[in-house]
């Protein structure tokens, strides 16, 4: 049985949230650097830069991780230059699960020296094996652990389906 759990809409009108607590989260800074983790976190990262470009007038660069994720500790692969170190950061992923994904890329952007490192996710499921605590999400939802929660991308219109 496959139920959804958000829609393309709602996917947008979080993306816009997202888009308004970055802009007020980077005030002080001239230019906002967004990471996405692949695939499907760099989807909603690209849709929360374009929100941001009609929001302020400030230069977004917009980055990605790609990370495997049955074997994440040696397998993390990014476009991130060294130059990139001095902004902050806000790492943008779907679904957080367990907290691993997010963990691993966390320490992977350790080795750069970032002002900040803020992490948004779309849906926090509440299953953390891993003390992540993301700063800003979009739902809270509460599943059991054997259910799945994907976001699917069809014809361009994203939404997250739990299964």
């Amino acid at each position: 049985m496959k139920t959804e759990v958000l829609n393309h809409n709602q996917i947008l009108r979080i993306c816009n949230r997202f888009a308004f607590q970055i802009v007020e989260n980077s005030s002080d800074i001239n230019e906002i650097l967004i990471i996405g983790i692949k695939s499907k976190g760099y989807e909603i990262a690209k849709i929360v830069k374009k929100q941001i470009e009609n929001i302020v007038n400030k230069k977004v660069n917009l980055k990605h991780i790609t990370i495997d994720k049955n074997n994440p500790k040696d397998s993390i692969k990014s476009d991130l230059s060294i130059n990139d170190d001095k902004n902050a950061v806000f790492l943008i992923d779907d679904v957080l699960n367990t907290g691993k994904t997010l963990a691993y890329s966390l320490s992977y952007l350790l080795s750069y020296k970032f002002e900040s490192i803020k992490t948004l996710v779309l849906i926090d499921r509440n299953h953390k094996k891993y003390p992540i605590k993301v700063d800003f999400k979009g739902v809270s939802l509460s599943t059991n652990i054997d259910d799945k929660v994907k976001l699917l991308d069809e014809k361009k219109d994203l939404k997250a389906i739990l299964f």
